[in-house]
């Protein structure tokens, strides 16, 4: 049985549907800034700290909790080109 609180391949690639969460320890961040991370982290699932997967009726919800950490690689991915 699939573990639907971590990344796994083969549930996402069911994914009909994704949501960001902000971490409460995030302060505040401009919506273009909101808009680019949710995007970027979205993108690539597999490198999210947290990833969870909810059943719908044809397939599964991503949800993805932005962390700080989530958001410091992707600043760090986006300066080193």
């Amino acid at each position: 049985m699939a573990d639907f609180n971590k990344f796994d391949p083969r549930v996402d690639s069911l994914v009909i549907e994704t949501k960001t969460i902000w971490d409460a320890a995030i302060g505040k961040l401009a919506d273009a800034d909101k808009h680019w991370l949710a995007d970027a982290v979205h993108r690539h699932p597999e490198k999210a700290s947290n990833v969870q997967y909810d059943r719908a009726h044809t397939g599964f919800t991503r949800t993805i909790t932005v962390t700080i950490a989530d958001i410091e690689r992707l600043y760090d991915e986006k300066m080193s080109g």
